[in-house]
């Protein structure tokens, strides 16, 4: 027996000695008030058996209860939380948590016919716990309705097999579950589907299982990622959206983007006075060849540490930044590998030398940005606003595009094509809904449309005070007063004591949204995703029905670039 235990069972014994000789004293006290009225008489036979009998009983109760078997104690939820996730199948993990209302642990679910998929769910399950979350990883043959009931967060990583079938592991999911209609309103998730574009069903079951989500109720974390034949520039979009859900913006990139060299040439302050972050105009010129994108396109950058905080860490280590080292077959200074690297932590290198240093090093991740001009603008104009991290400290690629670059510096960057958001081939009208930096993608499109010579455009656009925030003013109002623009909306979120944002303004012109669809408007939205996005979705919704939004969707005239 354990010390503790031998404790505990005194501790019992005690008790108990203490219990009966309370009950004994109340009897004698009892016994004493009632001694002058007592006289013996014989209870005659029956009466003995039947206290025999209660006797009996009583002293079997007490023998199971001494020697009944040990009942576990019930587990309080975390220990619960670690024991599903040790559980390997559906029906171990609910007999696990039978009641259990919502786990916050970020389910990983994977549909793969050829390995990929799971592939991609094993990299984001370790982006996420790198990122310090919780986090699993599950076959979808393996997940019931229960499983997405107790769940608060899913990511899907679901590939695509034959002509748009289910990969074979979630013929099952799709035949049993997909095919009911369910309740997942507590359910938030993201996807990432995976696909061909040579066949005519690209991402069909991706699609599908998007569909049923929606129908379910389960409300998006972000827009669907489509990933066309491993496309590694949508890979790493998916990843800007896990550093997006983790809190966490320094998670390498799986891949790094093959960078081209362009030159920043021009960087102009947007809203002076602003109560908001300052926003800045950039312009950037390849350095070599030309370049060509499409109106909704993105840039990806790859960001650097500003000159003084290489400087300051490489002092506090006693090391050398002119030693030249060698990093992915390259030759270099430390100093200058370091400004494109995660910067270690002092415990990580301490008693390496240089050389030793740069083979731990990591690039530091991609930032995504929309471009807001045409090649025929003779450069890649972007629309910046300077982010701070914990501490004050500027992000790292606001930061370094917006501060610490100079004109003139070399930027690493990569045109993506985002063929999602690219404008309407026709004349249809069309109404963009933005706000803030959302502006760039709008700006960009309205430019396209204007080279197109498509005049039915309506512009809704918010920002915080129209003396500070009107972005590119002077343009726009050009555009309106040459017709290029036929309506638009403003919503100054502060420059009234109610807070009016543009979802507000598009409820307010219901009727006319509701003649623009009905004329085959195409409606495109870029912005904020907590904010604008849900809100815009909901005047959608609540003005032109939830199955017409669903169908202005599956047709590509309701596209969405939120951040």
């Amino acid at each position: 027996m354990k010390p503790g235990d031998a404790i505990t069972a005194r501790r019992t014994l005690l008790g108990n000695a203490i219990l009966l000789g309370g009950f004994g004293l109340l009897a004698a006290l009892l016994l004493l008030l009632h001694v002058d009225g007592l006289h013996w008489r014989d209870p005659g036979g029956e009466r003995w058996l039947d206290a025999a009998l209660v006797l009996l009983a009583w002293l079997g109760l007490l023998g199971w209860l001494r020697h009944r078997p040990a009942v576990a104690p019930r587990k309080p939820a975390k220990m619960l939380d670690m024991a599903a996730g040790q559980a390997t199948t559906a029906a171990e993990r609910a007999a696990v948590i039978p009641q259990l209302v919502a786990d916050t642990t970020v389910r990983v679910i994977y549909a793969s016919q050829t390995g990929f998929a799971e592939q991609l769910a094993r990299q984001t399950l370790q982006s996420l716990q790198a990122a310090g979350m919780a986090a699993r990883l599950d076959g979808i043959d393996g997940v019931t309705v229960e499983d997405l009931h107790r769940a608060s967060r899913v990511l899907f990583v679901a590939s695509t097999t034959g002509d748009g079938e289910p990969p074979d592991m979630a013929l099952a999911f799709s035949r049993q579950v997909m095919s009911q209609a369910q309740t997942l309103a507590g359910l938030r998730y993201g996807l990432l589907a995976l696909g061909d574009s040579d066949y005519e069903e690209f991402c069909g079951f991706g699609r599908q299982l998007q569909r049923w989500l929606q129908a379910s109720g389960a409300q998006a974390l972000f827009d669907p990622v489509e990933v066309d034949s491993e496309d590694e520039a949508s890979l790493r979009h998916w990843q800007h959206h896990l550093s997006w859900l983790s809190g966490v913006n320094d998670l390498p990139d799986w891949q790094a983007p093959k960078y081209q060299r362009w030159q920043l040439v021009e960087r102009r302050l947007m809203n002076p006075g602003s109560v908001g972050d300052p926003c800045f105009h950039l312009a950037l010129q390849p350095l070599q060849g030309s370049a060509s994108w499409q109106a909704g396109d993105l840039v990806e950058i790859g960001p650097c540490h500003p000159a003084e905080r290489v400087a300051a860490w490489l002092s506090a280590r006693s090391l050398d930044g002119r030693v030249p080292v060698s990093y992915r077959r390259q030759r270099q200074p430390l100093a200058g590998l370091l400004a494109r690297c995660r910067l270690p932590e002092a415990d990580e290198v301490d008693g390496l030398d240089e050389e030793a240093v740069a083979a731990l090093l990591q690039w530091l991740p991609h930032r995504e940005y929309s471009i807001a001009s045409l090649p025929d603008d003779g450069a890649i104009h972007l629309l910046v606003r300077q982010m701070r991290g914990r501490g004050g400290y500027l992000g790292l690629g606001s930061g370094w595009l917006t501060g610490h670059a100079p004109i003139g510096a070399e930027i690493a960057l990569r045109v993506r094509g985002n063929s999602n958001f690219h404008p309407p081939r026709d004349g249809r009208p069309m109404i963009l809904i933005g706000n803030g930096t959302g502006l760039a993608a709008l700006r960009a499109l309205l430019k396209a449309r204007i080279a197109g010579g498509h005049r039915r455009n309506w512009l809704l656009f918010g920002e915080r005070q129209r003396a500070h925030d009107f972005l590119y003013r002077e343009e726009i109002e050009r555009w309106l007063a040459q017709g290029w623009i036929e309506r638009a909306d403003f919503a100054w979120s502060r420059d009234q004591a109610e807070r009016i944002h543009v979802q507000q303004r598009l409820r307010e012109a219901a009727d006319d949204l509701l003649a623009w669809v009905d004329a085959g408007a195409a409606i495109y939205v870029c912005g904020s995703l907590d904010g604008l996005a849900p809100g815009v979705d909901a005047v959608l919704n609540e003005v032109l029905g939830v199955a017409r939004v669903d169908q202005l969707r599956q047709h590509g005239r309701y596209r969405r670039d939120v951040y």
